[in-house]
């Protein structure tokens, strides 16, 4: 059936099927959100009706018309099932928020650049199980450390953005290199592979490493080989200083605009921006191989073992969970002004993806919550 662009249509339509007892291919969008049901039976179509309507109450009673708000995006088997913005973009300039507007994603940036050095381990130009003083020859403690202790949180490196020093850095746009001596002396919290501690000093390492290994910066790597390629043409390292259409503005709680760092310190660790859109193209790229083959994607989604053989629940840039007892892979971000948080449910191909522009607005529960709902449906 064509395209319908109102939902009394819908229901006309909906009503008049039921009374001819068939399936029916129904395909409609209203206002920002979009649906697609192909060849479901009626009682499917309104099962999936009413998760839908659930996941807009559990938005609506979140987000409130003029305050900060988001963008959602369900999808099942590759497809968007729901995409809607709420609140607002700019408070300032009251403009709506769109699911098309730009969000810093945060922590979410490890999965990029952990698969950045799993395509580097792919081509040969590095392994994971080496030393890091083998790129980093004056790192202490470089020759007991590896990539797959950074990659797993289990370096034991002192996380630089706990130090009480970071002040003195924050606004500076310092290099790799400079970033990474400022905290590379530190005392370390324990041996390597001790401790599960969740640590953004690793991905700075791991970011710097890309850039010695590939001969480019982090951000011409991860733009040209992953972005790029992949078509995620809303996606970059993010820049204050540039206009960046459909960018979100970011606030902090009482919604005061969110405080200025410079963005060469986060780097790697959480430094890159995104749209929902584009972030379910990762998904999908991630799911097809299109960067890695399969046998070395698995390594990012598996659980490892500390030294003493305790398992932990971390792979290689994603928390290996589960949500209701379905193995799930997640991963949330927090910056200045802007929260988010991404749920992959491989079983039933079911992705989440929430991206809020008020790090006072933390999607990662409500993520979760719509992951669960759409999974027992």
């Amino acid at each position: 059936m064509k395209k319908l662009n109102t939902l009394f249509t819908v229901i006309l339509l909906v009503m008049a099927c039921e009374s001819i007892g068939q399936n029916t291919r129904l395909v409609f969008a209203s206002g920002l959100q979009k649906m697609d049901f192909t060849n479901y039976p009626l009682t499917q179509l309104n099962q999936n009706q009413s998760v839908l309507s659930k996941i807009d109450s559990l938005l609506n009673d979140k987000f409130q018309p003029n305050e900060p708000g988001g963008v959602f995006l369900v999808a099942k088997n590759g497809k968007a099932i729901y995409r809607k913005a709420f609140g607002k973009a700019n408070i300032e300039l009251g403009v709506d928020m769109t699911p098309e507007n730009v969000f810093q994603i945060g922590s979410m940036t490890k999965q990029f650049t952990s698969v950045g050095i799993l395509m580097l381990y792919e081509q040969g130009k590095l392994n994971i199980n080496d030393p890091i003083i083998r790129y980093i020859p004056d790192y202490p403690n470089g020759e007991v450390i590896t990539l797959h202790h950074l990659l797993t949180h289990t370096s034991g490196i002192k996380d630089f953005t706990k130090m009480k020093s970071i002040m003195g850095i924050a606004h500076k746009d310092l290099s790799p290199k400079e970033l990474v001596d400022f905290f590379k002396s530190e005392p370390v919290d324990f041996a390597p592979g001790e401790q599960f501690k969740y640590n953004n000093s690793g991905y700075v390492v791991l970011g710097y490493i890309i850039e010695l290994v590939s001969g480019e910066t982090y951000e011409d790597f991860i733009e040209k080989h992953i972005f790029e390629k992949l078509g995620m043409e809303n996606s970059r390292y993010a820049n204050d200083r540039e206009v960046i259409v459909n960018r979100a503005s970011g606030y902090h709680k009482g919604f005061t605009n969110k405080m200025h760092v410079s963005l060469k310190i986060p780097y790697a660790s959480g430094s890159l921006m995104s749209t929902v859109d584009d972030m379910l193209i990762w998904q999908e790229a991630l799911n097809d191989n299109l960067l890695v083959r399969q046998i070395t994607i698995e390594k990012a989604f598996t659980k490892y073992t500390l030294n003493n053989g305790e398992e932990f629940t971390y792979g290689y840039g994603w928390h290996i969970k589960e949500i209701e007892g379905t193995p799930s892979r997640q991963h949330g971000g927090s910056i200045f002004g802007f929260k988010s948080m991404g749920v992959y449910i491989p079983s039933k191909d079911i992705y989440v993806i929430g991206l809020t522009n008020c790090d006072c607005n933390s999607p990662t529960q409500i993520v979760k919550d719509i992951a669960a709902l759409v999974n027992q449906n």
